[in-house]
């Protein structure tokens, strides 16, 4: 069996995707790694490589990856240290070799495994303070890595770590803390150029935010900041213009939001607001 078109996951570690018989309306089910037993479970983070085969990426008690071979699925324990996989971000560079951007809870560092094509490799990118949380993965022309993620402590602030090829380079993007600041769910993506996209949640969910490097410094924008909180679980997709578009979630009114840049100012829509709808987004571009 060969899966491909529409991939979702739930539940414990669950693989759904709408079978090539779409109009019909079959979806097909199943269990990813079982019947393992976690003692926690975080984020998931789930691609497509070129075959149209997942990827996966989970954990939170541990870091494991499963992957599609065409045939059946193929786990592995990727960082054993224990606490580790809470925050998950997945890519695959141009040999289909997973990279990983996690979070340690148990050191409260960011890290990164990439799989060399014989074992996995795990560094800590930042581990002054409290910070991880939230990373959002990108690989450059280069294959390179790019990572976006919150430092909670003792600043509070939006980061984004790079790798040049000899060592990481760390930023702060926003840098405006408790007062104006925020950087939970961050969302990464690198345009034409390399250059870096973040959108994000302002501080305590007070509006989505939305900043990028323009080759010089950081520009910031505040993209929905009306009433009440938002900007939960950001998703970016840059457009082939380079106009970024964002879902989120609006948490007061349990809605779902779209907004994207039409070259001039922001627009905002509601996508669905029957009950309660959104908390959880992740938004492509066809």
């Amino acid at each position: 069996m060969r899966l491909r078109n529409l991939c979702v996951m739930f539940g414990v570690l669950v693989f759904v995707l709408l079978s090539p018989y779409a109009a019909m309306g079959e979806w097909e089910i199943e269990c990813v790694d079982c019947p393992h037993q976690f003692s926690d479970m975080g984020s998931r983070s789930l691609v497509l490589d070129s075959g149209g085969y997942p990827h996966i990426a989970y954990g939170a008690d541990n870091l494991y990856y499963a992957s599609y071979d065409g045939v059946s699925w193929q786990i592995e324990t990727v960082d054993s240290a224990g606490k580790v996989g809470r925050y998950t971000s997945l890519a695959l560079d141009a040999s289909g070799r997973p990279h990983i951007s996690y979070f340690d809870d148990w050191k409260y560092d960011l890290k990164y495994a990439s799989y060399d094509g014989g074992s996995w490799q795990i560094e800590t990118v930042d581990s002054e303070g409290s910070v991880g949380y939230y990373p959002s993965l990108a690989l450059d022309a280069s294959g390179r890595p790019h990572i976006s993620y919150y430092a909670s402590y003792p600043d509070y602030d939006l980061k984004y770590a790079y790798h040049d090829g000899v060592s990481w380079q760390i930023e702060t993007v926003d840098s405006a803390g408790l007062v104006a600041g925020g950087g939970r769910y961050t969302s990464l993506a690198l345009d034409a150029s390399g250059r870096p996209h973040i959108s994000y949640s302002g501080i305590y969910y007070k509006g989505l935010k939305y900043a990028w490097y323009d080759g010089v410094s950081w520009r910031i924008e505040m993209v929905d900041s009306a009433a009440g909180y938002m900007g939960y679980s950001t998703s970016l997709a840059l457009d082939a213009s380079g106009s970024p578009h964002i879902s989120y979630y609006d948490v007061t009114n349990y809605d779902l939001k779209y907004a994207w840049r039409d070259g001039v100012s922001w627009r905002i829509e509601t996508v669905d607001s029957e009950e309660y709808v959104g908390q959880y987004t992740s938004l492509a571009l066809d």
